[in-house]
């Protein structure tokens, strides 16, 4: 038996993923243990924290002792990094380089440390890109693909374009920093009040509401591809533009302008990038990760109007899939057989007498409906919020019917509803889960779309029907469920059809602000007591709000 263990740890978003024999059997953010969101802060003096909770979780699951690790793959080169200044022993120079460098050549102590009984010769470092590169390409279904690769940063570089055959990937451009489209996201995140390396897709939603051509020429100027794969990102003074919005303050026209025209022109150059690639490899398909990857708007518009004819994106595309993707890269190089990603619950799981022995405990009354699926559906129908939480959770951001939030679509009221739930800003829409068997006659764009990762144009028969998931531009970013992967959820979004005419359900985290989703029952209850939520199904089980 070969077991492989990928750890993420170094800028954001810790996590751990195990391979057993080229199967991924367990994954896991460690933000789903220590309740922090994102795990850590993503400063260079935090780059010594390990996700130990996950990385523990992945072994006992498996039921593998540290002792019996073939090797651990951790996502971060310190022999790619940019040398110390010369003749500097200071290791906050730099920008505090050296010093995560210096952390990261010490992941060994801090391995021996945290799993003891790992034996001192198992470590490899992988190349961050190439560990993203591969929690995508590797991961996907197509035998061979290009590959693109866009972030904030690696250890020198942003971005990784790249082409994946015969189990070997060839890389073929990789832009230096300090050129990246990511960090440049991150600093208009940042320029309106937002969490830098966090809250980027509030900048996604918030472009919708913008006119993209009011700062479009300057970032047409300052922002383009380079015809050779790579691309320039030149400074933009944003502050000219716009001033700096304070945290928590309104917001306005010039604000969503800002976001749309970093939007557009990402979408622009990462299409130049897409063309590039399939110039060079001819591959049928393109497999996407990096923390730019999980901008389903900008996914949309590749699978739109880019030359491929598949698209697929690493579900874990931020920082938490290289832990998965350096696993992965590890297995090829070993000459091992990997097998394709199918779920992205890889998570904790609970059984129905662990769950009823939760409520048990907690003194709540519950309920055992004899039709789960038809309780739930009524329920939304007469229109509840229900926290969903079903089997083993999540791994990356989005909720996918097992740690979710749920709401009946025809009522536009509904969105508000959810934020003020969830205490999220007013401009963000919430998603739809829809049967696939149905999408593509109520939305136009990938199918099947199973992971939210592709925004989908709202057919105008149906935009009326579902308000509360159109977004302000008529677009929505859609989850597919097939009954044979989710046959719970099917049957439950087939009973509120019956009962409603539409198929599809409102479906976001379940979770509130600055949370992690949520991963144990306990936590569930919590998120239920503590919110309007009216149902909380958890497992086989139901409780119901009291009415006062």
């Amino acid at each position: 038996m070969s077991t492989i263990l990928g750890v993420n740890a170094v800028f954001h978003d810790p996590a751990a993923a195990l391979l057993v024999d080229g199967e991924i059997v367990a994954a896991a953010e460690e933000e789903r243990f220590s309740r922090r969101k994102h795990g850590k802060d993503p400063v260079p003096f935090s780059a010594w924290e390990l996700p130990v909770e996950a990385m523990r979780w992945c072994l006992a699951h498996a039921g593998v002792e540290p002792g019996g690790v073939d090797g651990i793959a951790y996502s971060y080169d310190p022999d790619l990094a940019p040398p110390p200044p010369a003749g500097s022993p200071d290791v906050t120079g730099a920008d505090w380089e050296p010093l995560r460098t210096l952390y990261v050549r010490r992941v060994p102590h801090f391995l021996a440390t945290a799993l003891p009984g790992l034996p001192d010769d198992r470590l490899t470092y992988v190349a961050h890109h190439v560990a993203h590169a591969a929690s995508a390409c590797v991961a996907a279904p197509d035998a061979s693909s290009a590959v693109l690769v866009l972030d904030g940063r690696g250890e020198a570089a942003s971005h990784l374009g790249g082409r994946w055959r015969d189990g070997a990937l060839d890389v073929l451009a990789a832009q230096r920093l300090p050129h990246s489209l990511g960090l440049l996201y991150e600093e208009v995140t940042a320029h309106l009040g937002f969490r830098r390396s966090s809250d980027e897709y509030k900048v996604m939603a918030l472009a919708s509401y913008g006119d993209p051509a009011r700062f479009g020429a300057v970032f047409r100027d300052r922002v383009r591809a380079t015809g050779d794969g790579g691309f320039r990102v030149d400074r933009i003074d944003l502050a000219a533009l716009v001033p700096p919005r304070p945290a928590g303050a309104g917001w306005g026209d010039v604000h969503a302008d800002l976001a749309a025209a970093v939007q557009v022109r990402l979408e622009e150059v990462v299409l130049d990038l897409a063309s590039w690639l399939h110039a060079r490899t001819g591959e049928a398909a393109i497999t996407l990760a990096g923390g730019v990857a999980l901008n389903c708007v900008a996914n949309g518009r590749l699978a739109a109007e880019g030359p491929f004819e598949h698209v697929w994106v690493q579900p874990a595309a931020g920082d938490s899939g290289t832990a998965l993707g350096a696993a992965l890269a590890l297995a090829v190089r070993r000459g091992e057989r990997c097998a394709p990603f199918t779920t992205a619950a890889l998570g904790r799981g609970w059984d129905d007498d662990e769950v009823e022995a939760v409520l048990k405990t907690a003194e709540q009354p519950y309920d055992r409906p004899s039709d789960l699926a038809e309780e739930v559906a009524a329920a939304l129908a007469d229109g509840a919020v229900v926290g969903w939480f079903q089997g083993r959770s999540e791994y990356g951001p989005r909720a996918l019917g097992h740690r979710s939030l749920l709401c009946d679509p025809r009522r536009p009221e509904h969105l508000g509803r959810m934020n003020a739930i969830k205490g999220r800003e007013e401009f963000r829409p919430v998603a739809p889960m829809v049967l696939a068997e149905r999408a593509s006659e109520i939305f136009d764009g990938v199918h099947p779309s199973p992971y939210m990762l592709f925004v989908h144009q709202v057919r105008p028969d149906w935009l009326d029907r579902i308000p509360a998931v159109v977004h302000v531009d008529g677009t929505a970013r859609i989850q597919s469920v097939d009954a044979r992967d989710e046959p719970l959820v099917a049957a439950m979004l087939r009973a509120f059809e019956r009962r409603t005419g539409v198929p599809v359900v409102v479906n976001t985290s379940f979770n509130t602000a600055g949370r992690p989703m949520v991963d144990t029952p306990q936590e569930a209850l919590e998120c239920f007591g503590s919110g309007p939520i009216d149902l909380l199904v958890l497992g086989p089980f139901t409780v119901r709000r009291a009415r006062r």
